[in-house]
């Protein structure tokens, strides 16, 4: 019974002792007891800097009549949180550094430790010790790797310019680049351009960067198209599923040539002297193109308008078309103020009628002998040609309208042969020719004056110019041809004989070969069907022929030259000491105050020359032939 009783002594003295020892104190002491063996893998958890973290624990007995007791955490062997599940209330949970009020245990679904608002210096590796009240203590090792996410990109152009919503604009079939920046980041990211959901390029967590922090992305778009006005790239940076990958987006803007250019009202044809409206249109260009109007080489005003998609611009071209303007070609040119080479036109060669205009104004003189006939020819411009023809004679008797049998139309030639022969005097008078073609009848006709066909008259007022010692010309003014066609004559002629004999068309001659200093007598005189006019006469005299210069005339004149260079400088320097003197002489005369007397109201009277009231600028060249001009009849 003693030892018993000491033995039930003993034994309420260790209950005791357990019930009322200190139950913070029993923790603290199994807590910072040895650490154990740690075996099996490492589990791994990855968490975002700023999110929440689990760390897993099986904390479930292994043995139904077994309960858990005590759950401690350990980073480097240092005890960081436990959870005794003796204790009961709050106080059931302990805490230290890096966590204090972060971290908290959880036991369903499963059990772990979890972590709110993780840190960069959570990264370590802890471990979970369990401990049962039968079963043997637990121990887990989990590896908290803690991902820390790069800055959201920066975007910027070839030029360093930071782009915020819109880049460009650029050019149709120009080149680009865009540079996406990103800082920061463990693990290092990965960058990558999308376009949509296409990957455009790539750079890789394992490309060398120079840069350290900072990695960067370029994007190189090359001969951009149309496709590209409003696309959207998005550069990303990411380097964990755990969150969205970083980004930043920029839309495209673009200039765009013109892709057409049309007249859209092509009527045809036009009209000379009625207002005409033309409109064209250019499509694709943008910022809408500018349209201008040519013709002739020449820029027309007209007036522009854009529409409201802003990728068309109209032109309407207010215009009266001229006689000179049939078969040119109307061009209009649509081109971007922001491009070179980037022109594009449409042309719409003319087509604009016409009435009939003489092709000769002044009215014309034909001779016509009685009964024979002659041919009077009436010529017209017109688009389109002449179809018909009308004559019509004016004499003392009226208007008398040609019977259309008396002539002849050639359309395509735009002229008409009337064949007319007088038979008495009445039949001179006036002549009109009129023609008719789509657009109407000539308004002003074409008039021949028809009179009694007589011999020309002489030439007059000529005049000799350029004359030289073999040569001259030779000018004179044709009088009435007598209403025929006429030829003018030039005689020249020396004491042995006929020099030389010339015809033209016109009295204009050039005449060679005369001869060096002769004395010489010109004839000129006009002829036509119906005879030869009266002789206009005079003489001149050719220049004499230069003699050759020989080599001693030469170096005369060398040596004249020289001396008179220096017979020029000599004198200079007389001039210049002279002046020096008397420079010195005045001096001197100041420096003795000599009292000079001065002659006042003295008039000094200049001899007046005598001035031509007008000069004589005859040009030596021409020679007028007032003096020796005889005409003579035949």
């Amino acid at each position: 019974m003693h030892i018993a009783g000491c033995g039930q002594r003993t034994v309420i003295a260790f209950v005791v002792l357990a019930v009322t020892s200190s139950p913070r104190a029993m923790q603290n002491n199994i807590i910072t007891g040895s650490p154990m063996s740690v075996t099996g893998t490492v589990t791994r958890v990855s968490a975002v800097v700023g999110g929440e973290a689990e760390l897993p624990c099986d904390s479930r007995p292994p043995q139904r009549n077994d309960s858990l007791l005590l759950v401690v955490w350990y980073r480097d062997d240092n005890p960081v949180y436990s959870y005794d599940t003796r204790v009961p209330g709050p106080t059931a949970h302990w805490t230290d550094e890096p966590f204090t009020d972060r971290a908290r245990w959880f036991s369903t679904p499963s059990s772990g430790l979890r972590v709110h608002n993780v840190q960069a210096r959570d990264r370590a590796t802890y471990r979970c010790r369990v401990d049962f009240q039968v079963s043997p203590t637990r121990n887990y090792r989990i590896a908290l790797d803690v991902i820390e996410l790069p800055s959201k990109p920066v975007i910027f152009d070839e030029y360093g310019k930071e782009i915020s919503g819109v880049t460009g604009p650029y050019n149709e079939g120009g080149d680009f680049k865009l540079i996406c920046s990103v800082t920061g980041g463990t693990p290092t990211p990965r960058l990558q351009w999308l376009q949509g959901d296409s990957v455009l390029t790539t750079l890789g967590a394992g490309d060398l960067q120079p840069s350290g922090l900072t990695r960067s992305l370029t994007l190189v778009i090359r001969n951009a198209t149309r496709s590209h006005l409003a696309a959207m790239y998005t550069c990303t940076a990411d380097n964990t599923l755990l969150a969205p990958p970083q980004k930043a987006s920029v839309r495209v803007d673009l200039y765009l040539r013109p892709l057409t250019v049309e007249i859209l009202s092509r009527e045809q044809p036009l009209s000379v002297g009625r207002r005409t409206e033309l409109l064209c249109k250019s499509t694709g260009a943008r910022p809408p193109a500018n349209i201008t109007w040519w013709l002739g080489g020449k820029q027309l005003k007209s007036i522009s308008k854009q529409l409201e998609d802003a990728n068309e611009t109209q032109s309407l071209l207010q215009w009266v078309p001229l006689k000179e303007h049939n078969g040119q070609v109307l061009v209009c040119r649509a081109e971007h103020p922001k491009f070179n080479r980037s022109t594009i036109e449409t042309k719409l060669p003319l087509n604009v009628y016409y009435k009939p205009l003489c092709r000769k104004k002044e009215v014309r003189l034909i001779g016509a002998a009685l009964q024979e006939p002659s041919s009077v020819v009436c010529e017209v411009d017109a688009y389109p040609p002449p179809n018909t023809f009308e004559w019509t004679l004016n004499n003392s008797v009226g208007f008398i309208k040609v019977d259309p049998d008396r002539f002849t139309v050639e359309e395509k030639e735009g002229r008409s042969v009337l064949t007319y022969t007088p038979v008495s005097v009445d039949d001179y008078g006036t002549l009109s020719c009129r023609a008719t073609n789509l657009a109407g009848q000539q308004t002003s006709p074409c008039l021949y004056t028809m009179m009694p066909a007589t011999r020309p008259d002489p030439p007059t007022n000529c005049t000799v110019y350029n004359l030289t010692h073999d040569s001259l010309d030779l000018m004179c003014l044709a009088g009435y041809e007598g209403g025929l066609h006429c030829v003018f004559i030039a005689e020249v002629w020396a004491n042995e004989g006929l020099v030389v004999n010339v015809s033209n068309a016109a009295a204009l001659w050039n005449l060679r070969r005369l001869g060096a200093k002769r004395q010489l007598r010109i004839i000129v005189y006009a002829v036509n069907a119906r005879g030869r006019s009266e002789h206009v006469s005079f003489t001149v005299e050719t220049a004499p022929r230069l003699a050759p210069r020989t080599e001693a005339q030469e170096a005369w004149e060398v040596n004249w030259a020289l001396g008179g260079v220096l017979g020029a400088a000599i004198t200079v320097a007389v001039i210049l000491c002279l002046a020096l003197i008397i420079t010195r002489l005045r001096q001197r005369a100041r420096d003795y105050e000599v009292t000079i007397p001065t002659l006042k109201n003295q008039k000094v009277i200049m001899p007046k020359r005598n001035s031509p009231h007008g000069t004589d600028d005859r040009n030596p060249d021409l020679i007028p032939l007032s003096k020796e001009v005889n005409i003579m009849r035949d």
